[in-house]
């Protein structure tokens, strides 16, 4: 088999990584815990083949041909390579490697995390790798280790200076917890202006609050988040992902000089779900933020068209944009009572504040697509155009 495709999901932490204690291998200051989502929704796809015939190794994603010398790439391949149990000549071939996400890259929504998974899975599939490759994904990109697991991960800091224990590890599948859903809200699509690699770096140099955040809080905090999903407690749950997510956007801007990922939507967010929460006298949903301003809502499935209905009357879409808004899962939208809204102290805004929303659930993890009709690439090894 020289050619191999397989689809990779979106992972969104509820208990944040943000900082490296090596720069080099990819090594966190801290444990990260995240949801998997589901592939049908949110996934990258990536094609790899091999060939005696290719004249040197090529990468193209999104349609567009990209420098495959990044040294977080060639380090992936490497690794591949070293531990690959295939002994013939292929080992030695040159291959292309053709990848596109179904949603925006580089802007918050861990589009390298699911893309660097999806690399590595098909690689390892190609190279017969056998045993953990979450460590291989980690050098490709951080978070990306998580996404090699279906359900609820942790990814283990690790201790020794090689990394080898810095690993991810399921908590528990998607079918443990199969009534959490999560909401999420685009706000901006366009690519960040400060990467989370640049941030990240710029936080561990000088921000006081992180070294305090690694060290006396996080640890705690990721126990408590694992117990409360084993415990299906979605109250601790919702508490402790809104708490980490403040947490790590007070060390961006901690950070010097600052680094501000969330914008005025981002913030406005925030309070229609406090306010909302206290006005039913519940936690029923909780907002998490990456280094981006679109927000991931997490909440059960039962409560979802009572908090979409609270949604489109706070932040209501383009009446011309219906169709493309709503995307993923289909919802069935309530109106929310006049009794309820006069509860929710805030500010009505203007239509069009999101581009469009995404409406998925946790999902089991990477996939291969065994039919050649999914392949990226044709026969001969070349982007095959998409109509």
């Amino acid at each position: 088999m020289n050619t191999v495709t397989c689809i990779a999901p979106v992972n969104i932490a509820v208990i944040k990584y943000w900082g490296k204690r090596d720069e080099t291998l990819i090594l966190p200051a801290n444990d990260s815990i995240s949801a998997t989502l589901d592939t049908d929704q949110l996934c990258a796809k990536t094609t790899v083949m091999i060939s005696p015939h290719f004249k040197e190794d090529c990468m193209w994603l999104n349609g567009n041909k990209e420098d495959i010398r990044s040294p977080r790439l060639q380090n992936c391949l490497a690794e591949i390579r070293k531990r690959a149990a295939r002994s013939d000549l292929s080992r030695q071939w040159k291959i292309h490697i053709c990848s596109e996400n179904n949603f925006p890259t580089a802007a918050g929504l861990a589009s390298s995390a699911a893309g660097y998974a999806c690399l590595v899975v098909a690689l390892a599939k190609l190279y017969e790798v056998e045993g953990d490759i979450s460590s291989i994904a980690r050098i490709g990109s951080g978070s990306a280790c998580r996404s090699v697991l279906g359900g609820f991960v942790r990814w283990h800091m690790g201790s020794e200076p090689n990394g080898i224990d810095s690993i991810a590890k399921q908590i528990v599948p998607a079918s443990y917890w199969p009534e959490m859903r999560i909401l999420i809200l685009v706000v901006n699509d366009l690519k960040k202006k400060v990467s989370s690699a640049i941030g990240m770096r710029r936080s561990m140099k000088t921000s006081e609050l992180l070294k305090h955040r690694v060290k006396h809080i996080v640890p705690e905090m990721t126990n408590k988040m694992q117990e409360a999903i084993i415990k299906r407690d979605f109250k601790t749950f919702a508490e402790l992902t809104m708490k980490d997510s403040n947490q790590m956007h007070a060390v961006v801007l901690d950070t010097y000089p600052p680094c501000t990922y969330m914008n005025d939507i981002s913030h406005a967010v925030v309070d229609l779900i406090h306010s909302y929460n206290n006005a039913v006298n519940d936690t029923k949903v909780a907002y998490t933020y990456d280094a981006g301003p679109n927000t991931t809502l997490y909440l059960l499935e039962n409560n979802v068209p009572e908090i979409m209905g609270i949604l489109d009357y706070f932040f209501p879409p383009l009446q011309d944009n219906l169709v493309e808004y709503r995307k993923g899962l289909p919802i069935e939208v309530i109106k929310p009572s006049q009794d309820l809204l006069s509860k929710i102290n805030v500010q009505k805004h203007a239509p069009g504040c999101f581009k469009y929303t995404i409406y998925t659930r946790v999902g089991d993890g990477p996939k291969y697509l065994l039919d050649s009709k999914d392949h990226l690439l044709d026969n001969q090894g070349w982007p095959i155009k998409r109509v």
